[in-house]
């Protein structure tokens, strides 16, 4: 059968001297490339003494972020879970109760909110997505687990820690 484009193309095997059919060109090539390697300087950075520098747009372990008075900014609107493209968020919706303005922000809040760090690829998609700007991706590495229960992430591990700003008044005067 011709081929589509009707080139041939022609192919001349010349034949090897006794040097090359030992091989020994290119073990000398490959055993100089390892001796140019060999007194490099090292790459390795030792992980528990040095931390390595982290680009700018480095995506981390989720969190979920509080507004000023410390109330929680999701609004269980569920565009992160609908933007994600591993499906790796779930939530639930509630209704705010009558003494819980202190905690939440608006009349609807994410009573259960997970994420399974499995499933997530770290693309930053609901992050992008969120109106009302409450999860990023700004936290450490995702620890290492042994049980697939323990990458499952709810708000416990996300919602960051209240920030009480009378004690920064107080370190300051």
């Amino acid at each position: 059968m011709q081929s589509l484009s009707n080139r041939k193309k022609v192919i001349e095997q010349k034949p090897m001297n006794i040097w090359e059919r030992m091989y020994l060109p290119a073990i000398a090539k490959g055993l100089s490339i390892t001796l140019k390697h060999f007194f490099r300087k090292i790459p390795t950075i030792k992980y528990p003494e040095e931390i390595r520098p982290y680009s700018k747009n480095f995506r981390g372990q989720h969190s979920l972020k509080r507004d000023e008075q410390g109330r929680e900014r999701c609004t269980a609107c569920g565009l992160c879970a609908l933007s994600c493209p591993a499906e790796a968020i779930t939530m639930t919706a509630a209704e705010r109760q009558k003494g819980e303005e202190h905690l939440y922000r608006e009349e609807k809040y994410a009573s259960v909110y997970e994420i399974n760090m499995l499933r997530c690829i770290f693309c930053g998609l609901c992050e992008e997505a969120c109106p009302k700007e409450a999860i990023y991706l700004d936290g450490p590495h995702v620890t290492a687990e042994y049980l697939r229960r323990d990458f499952i992430y709810g708000k416990d591990k996300l919602v960051e820690s209240k920030f009480d700003i009378t004690k920064l008044n107080r370190e300051n005067v």
